[in-house]
């Protein structure tokens, strides 16, 4: 499984990786987790806010921050 996290580095896109850390390690998987901040990547996804959590290439959530609760649910 492959997350990726969208955004320029804004305080929103960092909480967003750290609920997403927070989350992997909480689930015991093998997740790889990456972080996105070239603009030319997030365009092509096609997402018009950030942050941006993706999931094996599909955008699940834009524009917000999603709890660990939340992100635990979709691994």
């Amino acid at each position: 499984m492959k997350i990726e996290i969208l955004g320029t580095g804004c305080s929103k896109c960092k909480t967003l990786y750290e609920n997403v850390i927070k989350a992997v390690g909480e689930s015991g998987k093998i997740v790889e987790v990456v972080k996105v901040e070239e603009i030319h990547k997030i365009m092509a996804y096609g997402v018009m806010s950030t942050p941006t959590l993706v999931i094996d290439g599909q955008v699940k959530f834009s524009g917000k921050v999603v709890s660990v609760a939340e992100i635990m649910g979709m691994l």
